[in-house]
């Protein structure tokens, strides 16, 4: 799998609303994850909000979002990333290496709960990376 690069848009409680619409409007496939289907908040008022969300269309479009954590601050207007995809582990690390110098790492890029190696930063002109590395198709 080639890397992939699209936006990343963050939500606070309404993302499964916010994808289902652009399902609507774009058409395609739309998966989504919440953080209890991972275990990935202890807050029970979380286990069913948006861990991950991917529509993906025909014609090559394609868009991911998330309900922000209760403990992260969520500004509108500050809600969006770019993410990084794709199973090129030494590409992916290589630009996570780049894009963190002079910047800030939110999450360290390390194996996550769904399999795969996961990180969050901001570079050093304030723009927020995703960078999710999957194991390499066989």
């Amino acid at each position: 799998m080639k890397t992939q690069l699209n936006p990343y848009l963050g939500f606070r409680d309404n993302a499964r609303d916010a994808m289902e619409f652009y399902r609507s409007v774009f058409g395609g496939e739309l998966t989504m994850s919440t953080f209890a289907d991972f275990q990935a908040s202890d807050d029970p008022a979380e286990q069913d909000k948006i861990m991950h969300a991917m529509l993906t269309t025909a014609d090559g479009l394609t868009l991911m979002a998330a309900d922000t954590p209760n403990r992260m601050e969520y500004t509108p207007g500050n809600t969006y990333s770019v993410s990084l995809s794709g199973d090129d582990e030494a590409e992916l690390r290589g630009y996570w290496d780049r894009l963190v110098e002079g910047g800030t790492v939110a999450m360290p890029l390390e194996k996550a709960p769904w399999g795969d190696s996961f990180g969050m930063c901001t570079d050093r002109f304030g723009v927020s990376w995703l960078v999710n590395i999957a194991p390499p198709q066989a």
